[in-house]
């Protein structure tokens, strides 16, 4: 299991679910073409789960 993920938004927020856009503004991500990391834990596997029609996901070893 990866140390850390790597969390980009592909697609913009317009015409999106509340809960999506909110699930994205506490992954820290705002533009597109955003990258954030954050550690590997459920929590942020089911936030991603949540908006994976948005983002991009790439798994960082450390």
């Amino acid at each position: 299991m990866a140390q850390s993920l790597k969390i980009t938004q592909q697609r913009s927020t317009i015409g999106c679910k509340q809960n999506q856009r909110a699930t994205l503004k506490s992954l820290g991500l705002r533009k597109i073409r955003q990258t954030v990391e954050k550690p590997d834990t459920p929590q942020i596997r089911g936030m991603i789960l949540t908006v994976r029609h948005l983002v991009t996901v790439e798994e960082v070893n450390s």
